[in-house]
C-alpha cells in the first residue's frame, strides 16, 4: 500500500491533465502557476519579516487538497463511465421500451455503440426494423428477451 503525502499525487499512474484543467477552470490558473506564485512569494518576501511557517504550510496543504480533490473527481468520472458501459452491456438480448412522443417503441437490444463515451443502443423491433442511436437514459422498461 502506497503512503500518501500531501505533496504527491495519489498514484504514479494519475495523469495531471484533468487536475490541471480543473484547477485552471476553478482559479483561472493552472496548478503549476499556483505553485509558481508561492515560490515567487517566498523569493520576494521581506527578509526582516519572513512568512510565518504555519501560513506557508497551510497554503501548501490547501493546494495539495485541491489537487487530491480534482484527482478524486477524475477517478469518479471514470468509474461512472465504466458503470454505464457495464449497464449497457447487460441489456444485450433484452427487450427494452423507449418512449417516443405519445407511443412507446419496444425492441430487442442487438448492439451497443459508444458516442463520446455514452452508450447508444441499437434495437430490433417486432416488425424487424432496426433503430440505432438510442440513449440508455431513455429506457423506461427492461424485460427478459426471447
Amino acid at each position: 500500500m502506497q503512503a500518501i503525502s500531501p505533496t504527491q499525487p495519489v498514484s504514479a499512474n494519475t495523469s495531471g491533465s484533468g487536475t490541471q484543467n480543473a484547477a485552471t477552470s476553478a482559479f483561472g490558473l493552472s496548478f503549476d502557476s499556483l505553485l509558481k506564485i508561492i515560490l515567487t512569494q517566498l523569493t520576494y518576501q521581506d527578509p526582516l519579516k519572513p512568512m510565518d511557517n504555519f501560513q506557508f504550510v497551510s497554503q501548501l496543504a490547501q493546494f495539495s487538497q485541491i489537487q487530491i480533490g480534482q484527482t478524486t473527481n477524475d477517478k469518479l468520472g471514470t468509474l461512472v463511465t465504466a458503470q454505464g458501459t457495464a449497464q449497457a452491456a447487460g441489456l444485450l438480448g433484452r427487450i427494452v421500451d423507449i418512449p417516443s412522443g405519445s407511443s412507446v417503441i419496444s425492441g430487442k437490444v442487438t448492439a451497443i455503440s459508444f458516442a463520446n463515451g455514452d452508450p447508444q443502443l441499437t434495437i430490433t423491433t417486432g416488425d424487424q426494423q432496426t433503430i440505432s442511436g438510442l440513449s440508455l437514459a431513455n429506457v423506461s422498461q427492461i424485460r427478459q428477451g426471447n
